[in-house]
């Protein structure tokens, strides 16, 4: 299993994770672009803005079902081939 798919699994669970964690658990050099990699895949990442315990701001990321205005302003921008089945970029 990959990096990745690893990190896929564990945010599937319900959990969010800051690029720190993804680093540091998953052993990602690069989270933003593990992030970008699953939104690829059509994978509805959230970026959630917060502020640490210790004062420090930075972003979870949680897996989310895309709202309705999210799936129109998609086929608006890239039309039915976003929705077909089994639709690889």
């Amino acid at each position: 299993m990959s990096k990745i798919s690893k990190v896929h699994s564990y945010l599937v669970t319900g959990a969010e994770l800051t690029p720190r964690q993804i680093r540091s658990n998953f052993g990602l050099k690069n989270p933003h672009d593990a992030i970008y990699q699953l939104r690829n895949k059509g994978v509805c990442v959230y970026t959630n803005f917060t502020t640490l315990s210790d004062g420090t701001s930075t972003v979870k990321y949680r897996i989310g079902t895309p709202s309705q205005r999210m799936i129109a302003l998609t086929r608006i921008v890239g039309g039915a081939q976003f929705f077909r089945r089994g639709h690889r970029s």
